[in-house]
């Protein structure tokens, strides 16, 4: 469960990689200096990058800087979903965009992804279709497609930065804590009664020292992180048809009320507005 260096091998004549993995099943909490963008189709799920942990509806297109940890963005999916990613090599931007006059908006757009940067809006929207029509069978054209996606995504205002500052993997490498065993209790526990307690024991710290740790590295309680998971699994199950006060229980709540005005103040709506906008 502790944070893993991936090691990426992109294949010959390429200087990037453009694939489609699958590993829901798996959590790996993993950073790579590879700068990589990913793209993720699902009803709902989690977007961990360096500090910031937040829920994605519908689709979520990140750009990841080198040695930012991050969290597969299909870890927990219990639907059907579809992702791209694209990791490219080490020295692309020393060797391609940093000498190169006219790639002066993606110089700066790299500069930027140590903080992680998600897309929405018309700018999400036209890298997904080109993303799609990337053929890894003829790589120049490859190469063409795939700079003129960074270039839209450089120019565009429709971005929101994740993190204040860099959260490259060194302010991790002497963390003796794995996030992994907490996720791990908390997909088990989320629908009962997560205790801050038993949690801080697995991980073998006081539940002062525990807290005082989570708060220092998502920038959220314990309690606020749970929450969060719980709507993320809401979100999942609204859309596939339950009501809410079907779904308040199923996540862990006792009160439908509450899990209401929760549910509004994560989400921004209430569940029913929710359902009916998603589906609309």
């Amino acid at each position: 469960m502790k944070i893993r260096k991936e090691k990426i091998e992109i294949q010959l004549g390429h200087s990037f990689k453009l694939f489609s993995p699958s590993m829901r099943k798996n959590f790996y909490w993993h950073f790579h200096p590879e700068i990589e963008l990913v793209y993720v189709e699902a009803v709902s799920g989690i977007r961990h990058v360096g500090r910031h942990i937040s829920g994605y509806t519908g689709s979520d297109l990140v750009l990841i800087g080198p040695n930012v940890p991050h969290l597969n963005f299909d870890y927990g999916l219990e639907t059907e979903y579809k992702q791209i990613v694209v990791q490219l090599k080490v020295d692309f931007l020393e060797a391609l965009i940093l000498p190169t006059a006219e790639f002066g908006e993606i110089r700066a757009l790299f500069e930027r992804s140590h903080k992680g940067l998600a897309f929405y809006g018309d700018t999400k929207e036209k890298v997904v279709k080109r993303l799609k029509e990337v053929d890894m069978e003829h790589p120049f054209e490859a190469l063409l497609g795939l700079l003129e996606i960074f270039q839209l995504l450089g120019r565009s205002g429709e971005v929101e930065v994740l993190n204040e500052g860099d959260t490259g993997v060194k302010w991790l490498l002497n963390d003796k804590v794995r996030m992994g065993t907490i996720y791990d209790y908390v997909h088990e526990n989320y629908d009962k009664e997560p205790d801050v307690n038993e949690i801080a024991a697995r991980v073998h710290l006081g539940t002062a020292a525990f807290c005082r740790y989570f708060k220092r590295q998502t920038k959220m309680t314990f309690t606020d992180f749970v929450n969060q998971y719980r709507m993320s699994n809401a979100k999942n199950l609204l859309l596939q048809g339950k009501s809410a006060g079907e779904v308040c229980y199923e996540v862990g709540f006792e009160s439908v009320s509450y899990f209401n005005r929760l549910f509004k103040r994560v989400v921004g709506v209430t569940p029913a507005v929710f359902r009916r906008g998603y589906n609309g």
